[in-house]
């Protein structure tokens, strides 16, 4: 009886221990989950796309983002692959970029995954050579509405919540801000009310500038320059680009032209051999500046912005 005893009194302790020892696991195993939980909150953040919520990963290192490069860089972020067209890319961007491998603007799939990224944005996928589910099996894709990748000032503010430097973007467009306003008081004492209008070319054919389509609207809405007469006819700027007559250029009359093309477009000659150009007062007055890289007056973006402000500075300040 008393063996016994002793027996039941040793087995009570024992399973008191092995208890105590189980609630102590199971505090310790959900003490663990709660940290992992709490870790893996800190280290991704949700953002809306056009695609839904998309879970960023913190601090990603390898972004594949073609078009979205201009952004990227003005938040002080290289990009692991910039965008191209065979050979040509954004030449306004290459100081930066220039080490910077290629993919093409179309996203491959093959060439995307080659570059193990961690992070995918795309500006639309109905260009893309695959599905949004194929980019998404590949890393953690973020789709653009429209609304924020057209328009330079809400794309970056996007780019910024996306990689948590959403304070790098304010600042860099108070900045922006900053240099227009005194390029624009600078101009207006130079410049004042005298017009201005931007003709590209490129191949064998003239766009003008609308004066809301890409420089145009940094010389015009944000430096306040006057648009020429044939400028303020074209309207607003449409989805894509209406080419211009020699015979209708013949009506430009501005105070000041800029002629933006690469010195070898074929188009260039022809233009200033033809006697509609030699004709414009214009270009007898000797007030037309040629700037030969047409790529960040063609393109949206705070970089691009800035250096046309620094163009037209050279070119009408006094």
């Amino acid at each position: 009886m008393k063996h016994t005893k002793l027996y039941l009194l040793g087995f009570i302790v024992f399973l008191s221990v092995v208890l105590a020892a189980c609630g102590s696991q199971d505090g310790g195993e959900q003490s663990s989950e709660e940290s992992n939980s709490e870790e893996q909150s800190g280290d991704s953040h949700t953002v809306e796309g056009e695609n839904g919520e998309v879970t960023i990963p913190e601090n990603p290192e390898t972004i594949v983002a073609p078009y979205l490069e201009d952004s990227l860089l003005a938040l002080g972020v290289t990009p692991s692959a910039q965008w191209s067209i065979g050979d040509s890319v954004l030449d306004y961007l290459q100081d930066d970029l220039q080490d910077v491998e290629k993919v093409e603007w179309n996203m491959p799939l093959e060439q995307v995954l080659s570059f193990e990224p961690d992070l995918l944005m795309l500006n639309s996928i109905d260009s893309m050579e695959g599905q949004l589910e194929d980019y998404e099996g590949i890393a953690p894709t973020y789709l653009f509405k429209q609304e924020d990748f057209e328009d330079t000032r809400k794309q970056l503010t996007k780019v910024g919540e996306i990689l948590g430097k959403s304070q790098e973007a304010e600042d860099r467009l108070a900045a922006y801000d900053q240099k227009a306003e005194e390029a624009k008081q600078t101009l207006a004492d130079s410049v004042g009310d005298e017009t201005v209008a931007i003709l590209w070319i490129i191949g064998d054919e003239y766009f003008m500038f609308e004066q809301d389509r890409h420089a145009g609207r940094v010389v015009y809405e944000d430096l306040g320059l006057t648009p020429s007469a044939l400028t303020e006819e074209l309207g607003e700027a449409g989805e894509a680009w209406n080419a211009i007559s020699l015979e209708k250029l013949s009506e430009l009359e501005t105070d000041h032209l800029f002629l933006i093309s690469k010195e070898d477009t074929t188009g260039l000659a022809t233009l200033q051999d033809s006697s509609v150009y030699q004709n414009l007062d214009v270009v007898q007055n000797d007030q037309v500046y040629h700037i030969t890289d047409p790529s960040n007056w063609t393109n949206k973006g705070i970089i691009a912005f800035e250096q046309t402000i620094d163009e037209v500075l050279e070119a009408l300040a006094e």
